[in-house]
C-alpha cells in the first residue's frame, strides 16, 4: 500500500445516516455485497462486486477521490484518481 496526495486533509467524516446499509440499494431494492465509506463526505455505498456499484457512482457524481472499506476488520482505502490501494 502507498500514500497518495489525495489523502492529507480529508475530513474523515462519520458515516451518513445509512450506517450499515447502502441507501441507494435499499431504495431501489438491489442487493449489495460489501459497503464502502467515502472519506470526503461519509456517503456509504456498495462495492463494485455489487450489481449497482454505488460507491463508484458516488465518486463519478462528486469527484470525491478516496473511500475505505466499511466492513468489520478491514481498514484499506482506495483512491479512485490514482487507481490504487492506499
Amino acid at each position: 500500500m502507498s500514500e497518495c496526495p489525495h489523502v492529507p486533509g480529508l475530513p474523515r467524516p462519520e458515516p451518513s445516516a445509512a450506517g450499515e446499509t447502502c441507501l441507494a440499494c435499499r431504495a431501489d431494492g438491489s442487493d449489495y455485497v460489501q459497503l464502502r465509506l467515502c472519506l470526503q463526505c461519509g456517503h456509504v455505498g456498495c462495492c463494485d462486486s455489487s450489481p449497482s456499484r454505488h460507491a463508484t457512482r458516488h465518486f463519478e457524481d462528486t469527484g470525491h477521490p478516496v473511500m475505505r472499506s466499511y466492513e468489520p476488520g478491514e481498514s484499506w482505502r482506495w483512491c479512485f484518481l490514482d487507481q490504487t490501494i492506499i
